[in-house]
């Protein structure tokens, strides 16, 4: 019995393998083509190496795109969705697993649905709004969207509901008012939620193409997304160019992703169960 279970699944192992190929492919394609010239991105039959490895995509990329401003505009937007979502959903949460209060389910049910409706919806009245307080083409216009987050609310509402009821009344015992107990006691505890909330709204923000490409116009005020749809042309496009910006896009989330990848992977883990 024993022996059987050491026993290597060698299928599994294949069907593991074939599929890890599958999904690093592009990226390799990407990263190959970024080095092509435009003749050899449009070859049929398509050419997997190119002939000579080149850096002027990377140039020309550099040249059309103003990559430092993409950075700091992505990497501001980002800062700031964490922030509002930890602070947000952090009390929402709270509130909604430990508080009883008038309308708590009805209100509860709103941000459920605010979860099941597409986002594309709340984008003409978000940009109205935002148009009306004249704060287009802004970082403050990138995060609006993100200020509250019904996913992170319902998140760490289920890592509040895992915390013991006892916990908050023994604080509550020992002299600590509503909001002491949140922030001394409670919200210490939901540490691993927050990191995995913060991780995930980080990857959202970072993939958003929509709103940053409807709300800034400007390709100074534009995050790296919204930046490099403007290399794809109308009627034709410079592929190892657009592909050279893709690299240069990917990069900063590499990064993170090698330093934090520890947390990465928790948070993954954690939405699979409570």
């Amino acid at each position: 019995m024993k022996d059987s279970l050491q026993k290597p699944n060698i299928p599994v192992y294949i069907a593991l393998s074939v599929g890890g190929i599958l999904m690093l492919f592009p990226f390799v394609w990407m990263i190959l083509t970024a080095f092509k010239t435009n003749a050899e991105a449009m070859q049929i039959p398509p050419v997997i190496f190119p002939s000579e490895w080149k850096i002027d995509s990377f140039l020309q990329a550099m040249e059309s795109l103003p990559f430092p401003k993409l950075y700091l505009n992505t990497a501001l937007m980002i800062f700031f969705r964490i922030l509002c979502a930890v602070v947000f959903s952090s009390m929402a949460g709270y509130a909604f697993a430990k508080i009883e209060f008038p309308l708590k389910k009805v209100l509860f049910g709103i941000v459920l649905l605010q979860m099941m409706l597409p986002s594309q919806i709340f984008i003409i009245p978000q940009y109205q709004m935002l148009a009306k307080l004249g704060m287009t083409e802004t970082i403050f216009g990138l995060v609006f969207p993100g200020l509250v987050s019904a996913f992170g609310t319902f998140f760490l509402r289920q890592i509040y509901l895992g915390i013991p009821d006892e916990i908050g009344e023994a604080a509550q015992l020992d002299g600590c008012n509503r909001w002491k107990t949140f922030v001394s006691v409670m919200l210490p505890l939901t540490w691993s939620g927050i990191a995995a909330l913060s991780v995930f709204t980080a990857v959202f923000a970072y993939g958003d193409l929509m709103w940053p490409l409807i709300v800034n116009t400007d390709v100074n005020m534009m995050t790296l997304s919204s930046g490099l749809s403007t290399l794809n042309g109308q009627f034709v496009t410079n592929f190892p160019v657009l592909m050279a910006g893709s690299v240069l896009a990917m990069l900063p989330m590499l990064i993170l992703y090698m330093i934090f990848q520890r947390q990465f992977i928790e948070g993954v883990a954690m939405t699979g169960g409570k």
